[in-house]
């Protein structure tokens, strides 16, 4: 078992969960160096609300912030939420908009692209997936999770197998409302390692409380990659906390490496 990595979350979806995307690049670039020496496998920046909240409620040039965190994030990749045929906003934009949305963010710095769909519609990731690989960026298929009579983990499975062969390069269970339970995560986990050749990244939320629980069934799964929040910014409708999932493995066969 290779070493757990983690996708660190404050810089977009932590504020977004607990303040409602209002950090200010301002109070992020003092930052932005240290987190870059941290050893991450990537820092979630972008994407999101982070757009919207700039314009509508920052004043600030969304692009002028992807671009600042790129200039002093030089060694840890960056990462985005994009919202598939939708973008960063409300409704589905034409394929032209797409790309061109596309092209501009991994020319600003961005090197993976986190694509979903609310309904796992792979014709809404296709797009921007298609454009992400032409750039040369990471295209990452997101697999939105809940519980109903119709979904499961075969039904999961089947998703990410078809993103795989859409060409994303990760596959990540996006579990946007901590739904996902513990036994529940190992089978998925277990189940997805089984059928795909790219690597998995499990994301929570700890408003329900089951994360960090939810986290360690899935490290035991297998899984690749996890996302976390310096504690600031963690819990509540937020990610579990990096700092206790780092002390956690240390010393065990899933070690992160990261220096406390």
């Amino acid at each position: 078992m290779s070493r757990v990595r983690i996708t660190e979350t404050i810089l977009r979806d932590a504020h977004q969960s607990l303040i409602a995307t209002r950090m200010t690049l301002a109070e992020m670039l003092p930052a932005i160096e240290m987190l870059d020496d941290i050893g991450y496998n990537a820092l979630e920046c972008w994407g999101g609300a982070t757009f919207d909240a700039c314009l509508r409620f920052l004043n600030e040039d969304p692009w002028e912030r992807l671009r600042a965190i790129r200039q002093r994030a030089k060694k840890t990749k960056l990462q985005m939420l994009l919202r598939g045929q939708n973008l960063l906003g409300y409704k589905h934009y034409p394929d032209d908009v797409v790309e061109a949305f596309v092209q501009r963010s991994v020319a600003n710095g961005i090197d993976i692209i986190r694509i979903f769909d609310a309904l796992n519609d792979p014709r809404n990731l296709s797009k921007a997936m298609e454009v992400c690989i032409k750039e040369g960026g990471h295209p990452q298929g997101c697999i939105s999770y809940t519980t109903s009579p119709f979904h499961s983990a075969e039904i999961f499975v089947r998703d990410a197998k078809k993103f795989e062969e859409m060409g994303a390069q990760s596959v990540c269970i996006k579990d946007m409302a901590g739904l996902l339970k513990p036994e529940d995560a190992y089978t998925l986990i277990k189940s997805l390692k089984a059928s795909l050749s790219v690597p998995v990244e499990l994301h929570t939320h700890y408003t329900s409380g089951l994360g960090s629980m939810t986290y360690m069934r899935a490290i035991q799964a297998g899984v690749d990659i996890v996302d976390t929040a310096l504690s600031p910014f963690s819990m509540g409708t937020s990610q579990p906390p990096t700092e206790p999932m780092v002390a956690a493995l240390a010393g065990t066969e899933y070690d992160t490496g990261l220096d406390i």
